[in-house]
């Protein structure tokens, strides 16, 4: 059987030429990832480790995406995901103390029950379980949360002891604030105008910027043969009951699970995949893939792995296929694995602007709150802001979800709660108190 007859071509309209493009697009948009989440997790695992990262978010990216296309047969890529990266380096490695062995532990582990949840109804009784509006703000908190980051790593916000954060004006002199000024604005000119990769353009373009000013300092070489040794089967699973991150990984595989549940939704709307009742065809196939690539891509050293809404950039071009997937997966294997010596001297300033645009797109489900009801909006809020406010995810859901049930439960509202949030909250109660040393 051939390319065309396995991905039924002539069935969804598209052909080889269109695939392709619709791959190589998508893969231009996404491919920021390559650089940029090597330049997060490294915060937490040391700069010695970025081409071990680099690897493993080429191979994550790559082999997930390639899955996705040959099993599920859908123009889904996938990579690490944004904001699930920042949670583990500076909520869970930096914030909380965890060994980054450990948090790659949690992230396995989730994965492996995303996996065992796909194949059950239990999916979709959590699904029905949590409200739409807390669904919504959790993607919107974590967009503030990347832009908070974001605006630090540029040094446009800076702490202070008055006011917690201020404005970073005594970096005026500093030249890397000027790299990630100019990097914000190439890339806003050209998401305006509509170019494919406008992220990936403006940090090379921010990079190279940055050599000359001092910044950052020319690479040794183009391109290098990929390592991997560093971050490669490094999980501390004993390390998971000591540390008792049980809410991590709770944090990491709601976020994971909604966001992908989210994304994939709106990708197969565009696609017209969506049946009358608007159910997704195989989508046990699609959350399957995307948990198999999170555990996988915690193997190699990695955090979340997951479906990635630039695909939808691809989907315009015509993808109708896996084999769009498959174009992007073995694009991140063939150009992702040999950059490592770019991706070392990438600096901050020039990530940084991406993490603030990767913010605003994700801000988007903020639109879909109804914020008239104000049992739903208030706990929304709290979860939108306590995540950025608190530097942490599985913060803000416990907040949301403790508030949403209380709300409810007093303003003569408790048939609206889901069975199950009352479980969900009252854990989160006993996490709360736990970190607070009451038990």
């Amino acid at each position: 059987m051939g390319l065309e007859e396995y991905f039924e071509f002539d069935k969804n309209n598209t052909s080889f030429r269109i695939e392709v493009i619709a791959g190589l697009t998508t893969f231009m948009t996404m491919a920021y990832i390559i650089f940029v989440n090597p330049a997060i997790l490294s915060a937490a695992i040391g700069e010695k480790a970025i081409p071990s990262l680099v690897t493993a978010t080429a191979l994550a990216a790559g082999i997930s995406s390639i899955i996705m296309g040959i099993w599920a047969k859908k123009p889904f890529a996938l990579a690490p995901g944004m904001g699930l990266n920042a949670y583990f380096t500076y909520s869970v490695v930096l914030g909380m103390g965890v060994p980054w062995q450990v948090a790659l532990a949690a992230v396995f582990v989730e994965g492996i029950i995303f996996l065992l949840l796909s194949f059950t109804g239990i999916r979709t009784t959590v699904i029905n379980a949590i409200p739409l509006s807390q669904k919504y703000a959790v993607g919107a908190g974590i967009g503030l949360f990347l832009t908070l980051i974001g605006l630090e790593n540029a040094g446009i916000v800076v702490s202070s002891p008055a006011t917690l954060v201020t404005l970073g004006a005594e970096n005026l002199a500093n030249p890397s604030l000027w790299v990630a000024i100019i990097a914000l604005f190439i890339a806003a000119v050209l998401l305006t105008l509509r170019i494919r990769g406008a992220l990936l353009i403006s940090i090379l373009a921010a990079t190279i910027i940055a050599i000359p000013l001092g910044v950052t300092q020319a690479p040794e070489g183009i391109l290098a043969l990929p390592e991997i040794q560093y971050t490669f089967l490094k999980l501390d699973f004993q390390g998971l009951m000591s540390f008792g991150v049980i809410g991590v990984i709770f944090a990491f595989f709601m976020v994971d699970f909604f966001d992908t549940l989210g994304t994939v939704t709106g990708l197969s709307a565009k696609a017209g995949y969506l049946d009358k009742d608007g159910r997704i065809p195989d989508s046990d196939k699609i959350l399957a893939t995307d948990a198999i690539g999170t555990s996988f891509g915690a193997l190699l050293g990695t955090s979340t792995t997951t479906t990635y809404i630039e695909s939808a950039s691809g989907i315009e071009e015509g993808g109708r296929t896996g084999f769009t997937a498959v174009v992007v997966g073995l694009l991140f294997i063939v150009i992702g694995l040999f950059v490592s010596p770019i991706a070392a001297i990438i600096p901050a300033a020039a990530t940084a602007p991406a993490l603030i645009i990767v913010g605003l797109l994700m801000m988007t489900t903020v639109r879909d709150i109804n914020f008239e009801d104000y049992s739903e909006s208030i706990p929304a809020f709290l979860v939108l802001t306590t995540i950025p406010f608190t530097f942490s995810i599985a913060d803000g859901i416990g907040i949301g979800f403790i508030s949403y049930v209380i709300i409810k439960a007093f303003s003569g509202k408790i048939k609206d709660i889901h069975p199950l949030m009352w479980g969900l909250a009252a854990l989160f109660v006993l996490y709360f108190l736990d970190l607070g040393g009451l038990i």
